[in-house]
């Protein structure tokens, strides 16, 4: 399988729309979403409180072959998030401290393997947010081919070039740039909605109060 880039053209996000998104947590835009879009409950960040936000730029891999991973990382952009569709293979390492490295020179805004990576030690020491499966010693072959910047399924979720890729500790959801307005104003609208239940809670309210939830059924006692 040959190695091959495609050349999409996707709307940029506004640096606002970006900072606006970078405060919204990943359960509430999965709520805005229709409760979707979040991606395999494994895929975590490797380091605690790590979070993600930026543009998808995706890679789909031969299975435990990571030379699309080095072109992506080398042709992203600063702020661009690499996602890596390995298929959910959790047995070799698709990206180490060399790929993390380079994200972390190039600026580029995270990493998102859709199943292992290696290092973590380093990883920690570089403070760029990466979100994997998990961590295995065994590392990755190269040059079986692979292709970047096409639709891939990561995680269980399609995921195209430009869309916004949003992660925090309870996992990460994708964000459809063609939803991404509408999706970000419903976001800010379900922050504000929470912030009313919270102060409601510490006055005294009940969830039950606050949410709406019908009443009891009361069975008597036979």
């Amino acid at each position: 399988m040959a190695m091959q880039r495609y050349l999409v053209d996707y709307r940029r996000l506004s640096t606002d729309a970006l900072a606006k998104w970078s405060s919204v947590p990943s359960s509430v835009a999965s709520d805005a979403l229709n409760r979707c879009q979040s991606m395999d409950s494994r895929i975590k960040p490797m380091v605690p409180g790590m979070r993600i936000c930026g543009q998808a730029r995706t890679v789909v891999t031969m299975p435990g072959d990571n030379s699309m991973v080095h072109h992506a990382v080398s042709l992203a952009e600063p702020g661009d998030v690499v996602v890596v569709a390995g298929g959910g293979l959790d047995d070799v390492a698709l990206a180490g401290e060399w790929v993390v490295r380079c994200c972390k020179r190039r600026a580029l805004g995270g990493l998102v393997v859709d199943g292992s990576v290696r290092d973590l030690h380093e990883i920690r020491g570089l403070g760029l947010p990466v979100f994997a499966k998990g961590a295995v010693a065994r590392g990755p072959h190269k040059n079986f081919g692979g292709k970047m910047d096409v639709t891939a399924a990561i995680g269980g979720v399609p995921v195209n070039p430009g869309d916004l890729i949003l992660g925090d500790e309870d996992g990460v959801v994708v964000v459809p740039l063609a939803f991404a307005d509408a999706a970000l104003a419903q976001s800010l609208a379900l922050l504000e909605r929470e912030r009313q239940w919270t102060e409601q809670i510490e006055a005294g309210a009940t969830l039950v109060d606050v949410l709406g939830v019908p009443p009891l059924e009361i069975v008597p006692a036979e």
